[in-house]
C-alpha cells in the first residue's frame, strides 16, 4: 500500500514539477525584464544611477510585499489558483508595459512585475505538497532554477533589439504566459481550499516564523539569495561600462552568472539531501568570499619614482578572466541558496507555503535595498567594484554568524543527546 502511495506521488511530482518549472522561469524572466531593457531604457529617459536602482529594484520591493499573503493564500484557497492569479496579473504586465512611454509608467508596470514573487510561494508549496522528504531538497532545487529565466531576458533583450526593438520581448513572454497559463487550467485540477483551519493572527503567524533557527536562517537566505538577484540586475550595466562593451554585450555575459547559479541550486539541494545542509552552504559561502575578494580590486594605475622616471604600473582583471570569476561567484552562491532553501523548508514541511513566503520577503528587500545602494554608491564614491565590496562584508558577516550557530547546536547535540 506504502510502495503504490509512494509511485502515486511520483507520477504526480512529474506532472507537477515541470508545470510549476515552467511557470518559474517564465515569471524569472519578467522578475528581471528591466536589468536589461532598464538599459535602453536609461539612455532614452535620461536616468541617473539613482533612478535607474529605483527601476531595478521595484519588482523586489513588491515581491516582497506579496510574499508572505501570497503563501498564506495558496495555504488557505490552493497553491494552483494562486499561482494562475499571479500569472495573468504578469500577463497584464507585458500588455501595459508595450503601451507605456513615461517613467512612471514604467515604475508601475516593474511593480507589476513583483507578482513573479507571488508564483514562487505558491509555486513552491505546490512542489512540496507531492513530494517526500527524501528528494525534498533535489526537488527544491529543481524549482528554483526556474531563475534560469532570468538569463533567457539578457539573451533575448539584445536579440529582439537587434533584429526589431526590445519591446518585442514583452510580447513573446505574453504569448509564453497564455500558454503557460492554458496548461495549468488543462493538465492539474483545482485543489480548492487546503486549509480549513481558522484564520491565524499575525502574532500566531510571527510565532511560527520565530520558532527555533527559522528567522536567523531565513535572513541568511535573503543576504544570499538577495545577493544573487541584485548582481543578476546589476551586472549588464557594470559589465558594459566597466569594459567599454554595448549594452547587448553586458547583457550577454551576464547571463552566464545567472544560469550556471540557478542549476547550481539544484547540486546544492541534492547534495544537502546526501551530506547535511550545513556543511554545503559554509563551503559554499567561502567560495563566493573568494570570488568576491578577486572582483572587489578596481582597476588601477601605479606610479613608481624611479632613478631616472617614473615607472608605471597598471592592474586590471581581464574581461575573460573576471567574467570566469562572475561564473564561480554564481556557482557557489546558488548552491548556498539551494542548501538553505532545503534547510528550512525541512524544518517547516506543514508551513512550507508561508516559510516560502518568508524566506522571499527575506531575499527581495535585500534585492530591493542593494541595487538602490548600488547606485547611491555609484554616484557618490565613482569605484564600480565597490557592489563586490559590499556584499563581501556582508557574505562574511553572515558566514561567521552561520557557523558558530552551527557549530552551537553541534556541540548542544553533542552534550544533551537525548533533547
Amino acid at each position: 500500500m506504502q510502495l503504490e502511495k509512494d509511485d502515486d506521488k511520483l507520477a504526480s511530482l512529474a506532472v507537477v514539477l515541470p508545470l510549476a518549472l515552467t511557470g518559474f522561469v517564465v515569471a524569472a524572466g519578467c522578475w528581471t525584464l528591466f536589468a536589461v531593457a532598464g538599459v535602453h531604457l536609461r539612455a532614452d529617459l535620461g536616468l541617473n544611477s539613482l533612478q535607474f536602482g529605483v527601476l531595478l529594484a521595484m519588482p523586489m520591493a513588491v515581491s516582497a510585499m506579496l510574499a508572505i499573503p501570497a503563501g498564506l493564500a495558496a495555504q488557505r484557497y490552493g497553491a494552483r489558483e494562486v499561482m494562475l492569479l499571479c500569472l495573468c496579473g504578469l500577463a497584464v504586465c507585458m500588455g501595459m508595459l508595450l503601451l507605456t512611454e513615461t517613467y512612471a509608467g514604467y515604475l508601475v508596470v516593474a511593480a507589476g512585475l513583483g507578482l513573479a514573487g507571488g508564483f514562487y510561494g505558491a509555486g513552491l508549496q505546490f512542489v512540496v505538497s507531492h513530494c517526500d522528504s527524501r528528494r525534498l531538497g533535489l526537488v527544491l532545487g529543481v524549482f528554483g532554477a526556474g531563475v534560469t529565466g532570468a538569463g533567457f531576458t539578457y539573451y533575448l533583450v539584445p536579440l529582439f533589439h537587434e533584429a526589431f526593438s526590445w519591446q518585442g520581448v514583452p510580447l513573446a513572454y505574453l504569448i509564453v504566459l497564455l500558454l503557460v497559463i492554458a496548461l495549468l487550467l488543462m493538465l492539474t485540477d483545482a485543489t480548492g481550499e487546503e486549509d480549513n483551519s481558522r484564520e491565524r493572527s499575525a502574532r500566531e503567524i510571527l510565532g511560527v516564523i520565530r520558532q527555533g533557527r527559522n528567522l536567523p536562517l531565513s535572513l541568511y537566505f535573503g543576504i544570499v539569495a538577495g545577493s544573487f538577484f541584485s548582481l543578476a540586475l546589476w551586472l549588464p550595466d557594470f559589465l558594459s561600462g566597466q569594459y567599454g562593451l554595448s549594452v547587448d554585450d553586458g547583457a550577454r555575459l551576464s547571463q552566464w552568472f545567472v544560469i550556471p547559479g540557478a542549476v547550481a541550486q539544484v547540486a546544492g539541494g541534492g547534495l544537502s539531501d546526501r551530506f547535511g545542509s550545513a556543511r554545503v552552504t559554509i563551503r559554499a559561502l567561502i567560495g563566493c568570499l573568494v570570488s568576491l575578494l578577486v572582483l572587489s580590486y578596481p582597476p588601477m594605475t601605479l606610479f613608481i619614482t624611479g632613478v631616472e622616471s617614473e615607472v608605471v604600473v597598471e592592474f586590471g582583471l581581464p574581461v575573460t578572466f573576471e567574467s570566469g570569476v562572475v561564473v564561480a561567484l554564481g556557482v557557489a552562491l546558488g548552491a548556498a541558496m539551494g542548501s538553505l532553501q532545503r534547510m528550512v523548508i525541512l524544518a517547516n514541511r506543514q508551513e512550507a507555503s508561508l516559510f516560502a513566503g518568508v524566506l522571499l520577503v527575506s531575499a527581495c528587500a535585500i534585492a530591493f535595498a542593494l541595487p538602490v545602494i548600488f547606485g547611491a554608491v555609484n554616484q557618490w564614491l565613482g569605484v564600480r567594484t565597490a557592489v563586490f565590496m559590499i556584499l563581501f562584508l556582508l557574505l562574511c558577516c553572515s558566514l561567521f554568524l552561520f557557523s558558530r550557530h552551527t557549530r552551537r547546536e553541534e556541540r548542544s547535540r553533542f552534550l544533551h543527546p537525548g533533547i
